[in-house]
């Protein structure tokens, strides 16, 4: 979770970001450093640890410079040491960066081609050096920028300062947030606006694909295209800076466009891409010696653990269960120490679960907790912990943090595999490489906002709706129709595809929007079948499949929205963003509280 601010002003800038980056603490980080420009020359401090360690040689070695760059890192690509903490330089370059660049083991082959040298395990690094040999060869830094930019595939908040341009910033932005402070002479640069907070309270957020040139005078933003365009300065409340919206009308809106940089910080914690493997947080648990896995959840939690079930099972052979807390304890299930168990939770304080919990230490088993708070009761009490990284998540209705949570079990059940010896290492690679690429497809997942408000309009005034989907798609299926009924306050069920005309197909009419999430998967065409089966009795399906399956079985439905190309195994955490959206805009068309809704509270801390 890390955090990046930059100044440029007419005086001293070292103290002026290191307290900057005290405030960005809270997104949690192991190391930190900042770069300034002084004299035309950059200069640079980094530490491993914690803020004062970075204070402790600011203070033996001091930063002059009125222009510079600030960060702390959350290990991704590469351990927590000096060598990896940010600031990243090359010649003439010093860079910080949120996000993954997925290309960059192959940019970095093509870089060391070149007789460059790499002095870190980071991805960031390469766009240091890429920078660099564009300014050579351009000899123009806007050129150099464009040509940087476009490079790079993956998800990034970025800023550079540049030997020679002593009163000029870098910035980009896809996917992972970054913040424009607009000050009187002096401007300034963020992951957020808490960070900016004590220096300015004009704000304007860059959209994805923007990046820009900073002066002390503002900041000349263009599109991804390379043509020129204007954010909109909003003013922020600094006492609400914390908890900012941003420029989204609702905390829930916001939090599901935040949902590439969660994916990018979870799998930056859990996959190692210049190996690509799984890598899990130490702990005793010995997984080749498992032999069942329970899962046990509430709401949202518990459909994180119906996917996570599907994974284990595919990838370990190992069988698995999912439960539902607040039945857990009451259905005297066999329990043995060869059996691990999963308690999956947002705030690590859900009553229910934390009952659950206990009741498996009591009986002997190892225990394992996927939650979003570090330091929540879960947390504690379970034999290890797998953060979710979700940063705080404001709305009542789960959106981020059940990406985050299944983004863990993906990781979970990889590596159980392979502690199991039935993964191989060629596909532990494949894999990883696929949950590397969720960042970016789900940046393009969130490019259908437009086609998906307009159809949730029209949802808006139906009574009920069913969602249908097979295989990991169940359970999008429930997910999907409990976000549209908890905030809409439209009644909806999910379904098995295969399941609705044992029964359910009886409530099918030409009133009944159905909502069918069809991936390119062994299912597609059983899905459609069921989908079919919906059409023939008069019933108004939207598909969501991939361009593909839209163009081979869109014809009749209502609505179609097209999804990018994607593995099976990644289709959870992609196609749980359009259907977030759908419940979103159905309810902002109805004039519902979106981040509050009734009878709801964020953690259900009573039984």
């Amino acid at each position: 979770m890390c955090g990046i601010i930059g100044i440029i002003s007419d005086k001293l800038v070292a103290d002026l970001i290191f307290d900057g980056l005290k405030r960005l603490e809270y997104r949690g980080y192991d190391s930190a450093g900042i770069a300034t420009l002084a004299g035309g020359q950059l200069h640079r401090r980094r530490a491993e640890g914690k803020l004062d360690a970075l204070a402790y040689e600011l203070k033996a070695a001091p930063l002059s410079g009125c222009v510079g760059i600030g960060h702390t890192r959350w290990a991704t690509h590469g351990p927590a040491i000096e060598a990896n903490a940010h600031p990243h330089r090359s010649e003439k370059v010093a860079v910080v960066h949120n996000g993954i660049i997925e290309n960059y083991r192959d940019l970095k082959q093509h870089l060391m081609a070149d007789g460059i040298e790499f002095t870190s395990d980071t991805d960031t690094e390469v766009i240091a050096h890429l920078f660099s040999r564009n300014l050579r060869a351009k000899d123009d830094v806007m050129a150099a920028a464009a040509a940087t930019f476009t490079a790079l595939d993956g998800t990034y908040a970025i800023a550079l300062i540049v030997e020679g341009l002593e009163n000029r910033m870098i910035i980009a932005r896809n996917g992972s947030p970054l913040a424009v402070g607009y000050g009187s002479g002096e401007m300034f640069i963020g992951s957020d606006a808490f960070a900016l907070a004590p220096f300015t309270n004009r704000i304007a957020y860059l959209d994805d694909g923007d990046w820009a040139v900073v002066s002390d005078t503002g900041a000349e933003i263009f599109a991804a295209d390379g043509s020129g365009v204007t954010r909109e300065q909003v003013v922020v409340d600094a006492a609400s800076a914390m908890v900012d919206k941003g420029n989204y009308r609702h905390f829930m809106s916001k939090e599901i466009h935040e949902q590439p940089e969660v994916l990018s910080r979870t799998f930056g914690q859990y996959a190692d891409p210049e190996n690509r493997c799984v890598t899990l947080p130490e702990n005793d648990v010995d997984l080749a010696s498992v032999k069942r896995v329970i899962l046990v959840a509430c709401g949202t939690a518990y459909f994180a653990g119906l996917v996570g079930k599907n994974w284990i099972e595919r990838y370990t052979s190992i069988p698995a269960s999912v439960d539902i807390a607040s039945e857990f304890r009451y259905s005297e299930a066999p329990l043995d120490p060869e059996c691990l168990a999963i308690f999956v939770s947002q705030s690590g304080e859900t009553a229910d679960t934390l009952a659950a919990l206990n009741h498996c230490k009591v009986n002997g088993l190892k225990t394992m907790g996927i939650v979003n708070v570090p330091d929540s009761s879960i947390s504690r009490e379970v034999d290890v912990t797998l953060p979710t990284y979700a940063g705080p998540e404001i709305g009542v209705a789960s959106t981020k943090a059940f990406t985050a949570q299944l983004g863990a079990l993906a990781a979970f059940a990889i590596s159980l595999g392979r502690a199991q010896q039935i993964l191989c290492a060629d596909e532990e690679a494949r894999l990883v490489d696929l949950l590397l690429s969720t960042p970016r497809l789900s940046n393009l997942v969130l490019n259908c906002e437009v086609e998906i408000e307009g159809l949730a309009k029209q949802i808006s005034t139906a009574s009920s709706a069913l969602f249908i989907g097979r295989a990991t798609m169940y359970p999008l299926a429930l997910e999907g129709a409990l976000k549209l009924k908890e905030i809409s306050y439209i009644h909806a069920e999910g379904f098995a595809a295969g399941e609705l005309k044992h029964g359910s197909i009886a409530l099918v009419d030409e009133n009944m929007p159905v909502i069918v999430i069809a991936p390119d998967d062994a299912l597609f065409e059983k899905t459609v079948s069921n989908m079919q089966e919906v059409m023939a009795r008069g019933g108004n399906t939207i598909l969501f499949a991939s361009q593909n399956g839209v163009a081979a079985a869109g014809e009749g439905c209502m609505a179609t929205i097209a999804m990018p190309e994607m593995d099976a195994f990644i289709a959870p955490m992609l196609y749980a963003l359009p259907l977030q959206l759908l419940a979103y805009h159905a309810a902002v068309a109805k004039g519902t509280d979106v981040d509050q809704p009734r009878n709801l509270a964020k953690s259900v801390t009573v039984e």
